[in-house]
């Protein structure tokens, strides 16, 4: 389904019944507009259409496309109730935009606060994370684990934990912040990072890695198969994928320049990086199926969105809901 054919549809039909309510007036004075029911469904359309197409365009966040929605649908209320609502007849009713803006500003505050200070939900959509984190998983994210951020520009104002090894966390891609991406963390502000031969060693400690079985992975009706292990970071076990067919890394896809390209050095076996402060190297559990710190370099602290913590729903594998990320 082209969402975004009917994205622009949407706002064009919406649009046009707007226009027309401008110039069609009832015959009566005080009666409603023959329009009067097709502008009660246009105005939300409108309205809508409009932040989906600024968030799927990706000329905004969500984040900042929520906060423009609580803002705009709040100032009309304001004016209305200090300036307009004073002016009108007694009796008469609301403007459907009014109306509207009064019917979505609750909503759309909650949801704003929620998603800014509590939890995110996010959907998975590549198997970058697999076998912790499956095609279809919905996840939840915890915002306040790491501090409390600022929404829309994410400066933090409340320092409550910092990122762990081994923890699954959501950030804002270095090489493009509109978009969310979720790595585990495996590299720490000063660590120094060696991956080689598909082993891990982090300050010169070998990470333990022990095979576990094999992962059976179905996609588009073909079956990939993987070799599973059990990875440990101080202690803290979680499940790792690697395909035998292909090698530690993909060179060609390193990208030719990055932030701190200094701290790391490639050769025909792997890399080794040295995070910077201020950032972490992050890396996907399916390691020869994820673009991670191996190829575009460090996550800045600012650009941490929260911890992922509970699947919460999947359509395709319903015994998947509650599962904890660990």
């Amino acid at each position: 389904m082209n969402w975004e054919m009917i994205g622009w549809v949407a706002m064009a039909l919406s649009t046009a019944v707007i226009v027309a309510g401008f110039f069609v007036r009832a015959n009566v004075a005080g009666a409603p507009s023959p329009l009067h029911a097709w502008l009660e469904l246009a105005w939300p359309v409108f309205f809508i259409s409009v932040m989906a197409m600024l968030t799927f365009k990706e000329m905004l966040g969500f984040a900042a496309v929520l906060f423009l929605a609580v803002a705009i649908t709040g100032v009309i209320w304001l004016f209305d109730s200090v300036a307009l609502k004073k002016k009108r007849a007694e009796g008469s009713s609301e403007p459907i935009l009014v109306e509207m803006a009064k019917s979505f500003f609750p909503v759309i505050l909650i949801v704003f606060l929620l998603r800014s200070f509590l939890f995110e939900p996010f959907k998975i959509p590549s198997g970058s994370m697999v076998p912790t984190l499956l095609v279809g998983d919905f996840i939840l994210v915890n915002k306040f684990t790491y501090g409390v951020r600022i929404p829309v520009i994410n400066k933090k104002v409340v320092e409550i934990n910092l990122p762990t090894r081994g923890d699954v966390m959501v950030f804002r891609y270095p090489e493009q912040p509109s978009k969310d991406f979720i790595k585990r963390v495996v590299g720490l502000p000063g660590d120094k990072v060696n991956y080689r031969n598909k082993q891990i060693t982090i300050n010169g400690k070998e990470q333990k890695l022990e095979k576990t079985g094999i992962f059976t992975e179905t996609e588009n009706l073909a079956l990939r198969q993987f070799d599973m292990f059990k990875e440990s970071f101080d202690d803290k076990a979680h499940q790792t994928v690697q395909d035998p067919r292909y090698p530690s890394m993909n060179f060609g896809s390193v990208r030719p320049d990055f932030p701190f390209k200094k701290n790391c050095a490639y050769n025909e076996e792997g890399m080794t990086c040295t995070v910077p402060d201020g950032h972490y190297f992050m890396m996907g559990d399916s390691r020869d199926n994820s673009d991670d710190g191996r190829y575009w370099g460090f996550v800045p602290e600012e650009n941490i969105v929260g911890k992922a913590v509970l699947v919460w729903m999947n359509f395709s594998a319903l015994k998947r809901v509650g599962t904890k990320i660990e």
